[in-house]
């Protein structure tokens, strides 16, 4: 390296290192003290190896037992997951104190032990929940692979559909979420988020048999709830009317809810807490949804008028489309 590259970085350096120390939330470093993405995301790698069994394993080592198997794979997510939790826990905390500090109400926080404890009861309740999870999942393949005749079979569903993935990640989270974990099952679900493009909140309420048809662009807002046998497009979006009262908002109802038996067309939004989907009703694609629709409703947009020109002189005016032609399956 020439000197006078070696200069510019020294500089470059110099002028991050002094823009470290400028009390910004970005300056943070404690790093022993934060959790890991890597360790979480080869956590959800080992869950989905206890989650289906006979398809994901690992080649480099010799298992001669399924029990041998489990129980490695549990142990390890065991210790790897309390240790986060744990570390999430101290975290929290650490806000908390920071809050009441700059209040005036200094208060009590808990110890290293009580959060390990504490991290520890959580990760074994969540471990004897795993078979439950299973149930569920198992009926998210069988709703796939009966909602899509695109699939050969339920291996290549387990193995590629995106949807399944995220679906996967989101029980997983989903629970940790309902057992009081913080930050974990959002940082679980962004990774399902960042690899599939389909976004659902760890929060959020859904249903047996639940398919997601493509995924790309779905979002599922925190406090949406779906019932059983509902199937997603692609685009969808179950948000919220508007995020201009921002924290005031934290906790109330936002997101819509979603009957049993339900199918939205891609590009849909279905916006509000206060709106609900009456089950069996099919919801056609790029519909805006800002209010209830009662049991059993077909809601499509108005066709716009379509006119073809084919490059002469002569042009086609077909009118609409006739309003059936919009149910369609990829």
């Amino acid at each position: 390296m020439s000197y006078r590259l070696e200069n510019e970085i020294n500089g470059v350096v110099d002028a991050l290192l002094e823009d470290y120390g400028g009390n910004k939330t970005i300056d943070e470093m404690k790093s022993f003290d934060r959790p890991s993405t890597d360790m979480l995301e080869e956590i959800l790698n080992k869950l989905q190896k206890i989650i289906f069994p006979g398809y994901y394993r690992n080649d480099l080592y010799k298992i001669y037992t399924v029990r041998n198997k489990v129980t490695m794979l549990i142990e390890d997510v065991m210790f790897n997951l309390t240790k986060q939790i744990s570390i999430v826990f101290s975290l929290v905390e650490e806000v908390m104190d920071c809050s009441d500090e700059a209040q005036g109400n200094p208060g009590a926080r808990e110890d290293n032990s009580d959060s390990m404890d504490r991290a520890e009861r959580i990760t074994v309740e969540f471990l004897h929940r795993l078979p439950a999870i299973r149930e569920v999942i198992e009926t998210d393949v069988h709703a796939a692979f009966m909602g899509d005749p695109a699939a050969f079979n339920m291996d290549e569903i387990i193995y590629s559909y995106p949807g399944l993935f995220a679906i996967f990640v989101y029980r997983i989270a989903h629970e940790l979420h309902i057992l009081g974990v913080p930050l974990i099952p959002r940082m679980m679900t962004e990774f399902a988020h960042g690899r599939t493009g389909i976004d659902i909140h760890p929060g959020a309420t859904i249903g047996r048999h639940f398919f997601i048809d493509h995924g790309t662009g779905v979002v599922i807002g925190e406090t949406t709830i779906i019932g059983e046998n509902v199937k997603l497009y692609q685009g969808v979006t179950l948000g919220g009317l508007s995020t201009r009262g921002g924290q005031s908002l934290k906790g109330k109802r936002r997101h819509p809810t979603i009957g049993d038996n339900v199918t939205i067309y891609s590009g849909a939004s279905i916006l509000g807490g206060e709106t609900v989907i009456g089950r069996d009703s099919v919801i056609g694609g790029n519909a805006f949804i800002t209010s209830s629709v009662p049991a059993g409703s077909r809601i499509s947009i108005r066709t716009r008028e379509l006119k073809y020109n084919y490059g002469s002189e002569r042009e086609e005016d077909f009118g609409e489309i006739n309003s059936n032609g919009w149910f369609y399956v990829i």
